[in-house]
């Protein structure tokens, strides 16, 4: 199974695609005429859209998932496996944001140089396939 939360769709392991798989059979708001067919795993009551984002948290803390925390937990989680800028832009978080929460969690990243790493340094010259190094 795979789940699009961009690109590329992500592989969702077994025992989350079982929950996911049992979810779709069982989803709520199906029988409106606009969504009938809707391909979303929370779908929303407008044709073609989601569920809205205070809907969705209201019905997560209903079942007992406090969003807040979850939110914050999966944050930090971000900022041990990647640099607190590339976090901060990723989220829209201000970097000194996430370079603080970097440091509470005890995440790694302390240097990494922001900016456009797409691009060659000025003066750089790629070598040639036949250029040896000594």
């Amino acid at each position: 199974m795979l789940l699009r939360l961009g690109e590329p769709p992500s592989p969702v392991p077994a025992p989350v695609a079982a929950l996911l798989l049992e979810h779709i059979t069982n989803r709520g708001n199906m029988n409106t005429a606009t969504n009938p067919a809707s391909r979303w795993l929370f779908p929303g009551r407008r044709t073609g859209q989601p569920l809205g984002p205070n809907h969705l948290s209201a019905l997560l803390n209903k079942v007992g998932i406090p969003i807040a925390a979850a939110r914050g937990a999966a944050i930090r989680q971000q900022l041990l496996e990647l640099p607190a800028p590339v976090v901060a832009d990723a989220l829209g978080y201000h970097d000194k944001t996430t370079s603080r929460l970097r440091n509470e969690t005890g995440g790694t990243w302390s240097r990494y140089a922001p900016g456009d790493h797409a691009r060659s340094p000025a003066g750089w010259v790629p070598r040639g396939t036949g250029d040896t190094v000594q």
